[in-house]
């Protein structure tokens, strides 16, 4: 039987102006971006409209802001009665899994995220670390990148992302030296990617702890979705589990292509990326290809996407 999986992306996908057509034409969109602003007592929306790149680009503003517009998005989907068998989101993308699957309510989900955005900022000074993708990086021969940089600074694996996408996260002088290493050893690229903070290394396992305290202050349901989590690309067994992942999640690397090959292996054969962006859409391409399966991946980040993909479930295109 065809099954369905919502995928919901994370930090580095957000823009100005995201959701904005949703909130002007969806009432249950509109709707999210009001109880967003409740929530965390400021103008979350105009800043997500209309405010400064700058702005946005602080951690603990883009989480809530993509979290929200993400919801935002979902509500119409939902509203069309169109739902999921599996969900799952890259890194702050799993918050809105959960929201999703009844698990996290938005409220709190939204005050997590910030104060997840700001502990993960504090873990590291500024300009101290950072991330880069490597592309057409053979994996095997990974091991040779890491240990070439360990004598100049931390460098981990960050995201496990796409057969021909790795990111590695760390120290900046070991980063550089680690990038170079790939291109010798025959990587396509090695792009520094434009982050303020070493995300998914042990260089944030303080960050972790803090997030403990404040999801131990939420009231947790139990999943009414099977969510793939990250830490293992496995579904979450039931709400006892989920502290822990959540914690760990922030210094471990996020098992993306593991996520997405077990959800085919478990018979999803369409994919809809709801939120800003579509780099979870090229993901599950080149995933699926290298698996040899076919798949469908619909988008949902604009009110035409989301008409499109609608038209195109209902209609079994």
């Amino acid at each position: 039987m065809a099954k369905t999986a919502f995928l919901f992306p994370g930090q580095g996908a957000q823009h100005i102006g995201m959701g904005r057509d949703f909130f002007e034409q969806i009432r249950e969109s509109k709707e999210v971006f009001k109880e967003a602003d409740e929530a965390l007592q400021m103008d979350l929306s105009g800043l997500i409209f209309e405010g400064s790149e700058e702005e946005l680009k602080k951690t603990e503003n883009t989480q809530p802001a993509i979290l929200t517009a993400s919801i935002a998005m979902l509500k119409a989907l939902e509203k069309e009665g169109i739902d999921c068998d599996y969900t799952a989101g890259l890194s702050l993308g799993e918050y809105s899994s959960l929201v999703m699957s009844k698990a996290l309510r938005f409220s709190d989900a939204l005050k997590i995220v910030r104060e997840r955005g700001k502990f993960m900022q504090e873990a590291v000074p500024q300009g101290v670390g950072g991330m880069a993708a490597l592309l057409g990086m053979d994996r095997d021969l990974l091991p040779l990148v890491l240990e070439a940089s360990k004598d100049f600074g931390i460098v981990e694996v960050a995201n496990y992302n796409s057969p021909d996408q790795i990111v590695i996260s760390g120290e900046k002088k070991g980063l550089s030296i680690a990038c170079a290493k790939a291109m010798e050893l025959g990587a396509k690229k090695a792009v520094e990617l434009p982050v303020s903070a070493p995300f998914h290394t042990s260089m944030l396992t303080p960050a972790g702890v803090r997030l403990e305290g404040e999801l131990r202050k939420v009231s947790l349901g139990e999943l009414e979705k099977k969510v793939v989590s990250n830490v293992d690309g496995k579904v979450i067994g039931c709400r006892e589990e989920l502290v822990g992942k959540l914690v760990d999640q922030v210094s471990s690397s996020v098992m993306w292509q593991q996520s997405i090959e077990y959800m085919i292996d478990e018979g999803v054969d369409t994919f809809i990326e709801i939120g800003p962006g579509k780099s979870l859409s090229g993901f599950a391409k080149r995933i699926s290809k290298a698996m040899g399966k076919d798949v469908r991946i619909l988008n949902v980040s604009s009110v035409e996407s989301f008409k499109e993909t609608v038209e195109k479930l209902t209609k079994g295109a």
